[in-house]
């Protein structure tokens, strides 16, 4: 079992996906998380790329964030996604989009959705492949000032040339980045 480890579902515990290719992020990484984000979080837009459980877009929702979109392709983690949005009782707050990752910010880019936070979580592998943000940086799905948390590999080597990093926290093998927009003169 997952838990929420803070806010107003705190303590409830989620249920987890019984595939290997989903892999929950570890209690110790999600306080540090949840702590960098600390009062950055009230009446957001968020967005929950990867969401496999929906833990992370749960937890935001539970520090204040006030919508919660879940991008996910998965048959068996859609499932227990939806059955964990049911159990804290949040169906009101969120939105689900089954979809492959890039046809889903298509998709919401136009229904002119930005977001405010956006947590991705891909697949480690993904990131040698493509770039997640470059759909993001060319749909405009991130408000101006949002941030973008990437979890990946600490040996992973991504360029994210559309964005500038802001932060990056490691924890044994996973590393978080923060990604803005480019500050002035950048």
């Amino acid at each position: 079992m997952i838990r929420v480890i803070s806010g107003i579902y705190r303590g409830k515990r989620l249920k987890k996906v019984s595939d290997p290719r989903v892999r929950p992020m570890p209690d110790k990484l999600k306080t540090s998380l949840f702590n960098i984000l600390r009062g950055e979080l009230q009446d957001t837009v968020v967005l929950d790329g990867f969401a496999g459980t929906g833990s992370i877009g749960i937890e935001a929702l539970s520090a204040g964030a006030a919508e919660i979109v879940f991008i996910e392709q998965l048959p068996a983690a859609l499932s227990v996604l939806r059955h964990n949005i049911a159990k804290i009782e949040a169906v009101d707050k969120t939105r689900v989009v089954a979809l492959e990752f890039n046809r889903a910010v298509i998709l919401l880019a136009g229904e002119n959705y930005r977001f405010d936070v956006i947590f991705l979580d891909p697949p480690y592998r993904l990131l040698d492949e493509r770039n997640p943000l470059k759909v993001i940086k060319k749909r405009g799905l991130l408000a101006p000032g949002g941030l973008i948390v990437l979890r990946h590999h600490f040996k992973t080597k991504f360029e994210a040339k559309y964005f500038s990093l802001k932060r990056r926290t490691t924890l044994g093998d996973d590393t978080l980045s923060f990604y803005g927009e480019p500050g002035p003169g950048a």
